[in-house]
């Protein structure tokens, strides 16, 4: 279903002077060639709030300005392995006090997640046996691969 347009101010104005007249709903609608469940919603937000203003802020504020966002996207960019707990640290040094959880939101909102490549390859028993295989066809020499490489 479409947004549908949003009506002008003064159109509001004068839909409700129209109905404070006694102007009966249906009356109003016709008239101003506006439908009539628009026409009876602004004429109850009159009656319960005293304006005909929008309210265009409907749901939570966000906790964290857009600038905050890109800071902590950045930092997570520069240095992959850094924790939310010293994303959080920063974010109270810059002044702003939100929970872990905000932090961690963010970041996955931004496909960043707590993901961190491991130190060492996972090495099977398999894999060593081609390496070693690899290394002798290569050096000739078993002692002196197991001697220099890293990964075994």
């Amino acid at each position: 279903m479409g947004k549908s347009k949003e009506i002008r101010q003064d159109l509001r104005k004068i839909i409700v002077d129209l109905h404070k007249s006694g102007s009966s709903l249906g009356a109003i609608s016709k008239c101003l060639k506006v439908p009539r469940s628009s026409v009876q919603t602004i004429v109850r937000k009159y009656q319960h709030h005293g304006t005909t203003q929008p309210s265009y802020c409907s749901g939570r504020r966000c906790v964290l300005s857009p600038r905050d966002e890109r800071t902590l996207v950045r930092k997570v960019q520069i240095n992959p392995r850094t924790t939310a707990k010293d994303l959080l640290k920063r974010l109270e040094e810059m002044g702003t006090k939100v929970s872990i959880s905000t932090v961690k939101r963010v970041l996955y909102r931004h496909n960043l997640k707590g993901l961190s490549a491991r130190k060492k390859p996972l090495l099977q028993n398999r894999h060593k046996k081609s390496l070693t295989t690899v290394c002798n066809c290569t050096w000739g020499q078993r002692s002196y691969f197991l001697e220099k490489c890293p990964l075994v």
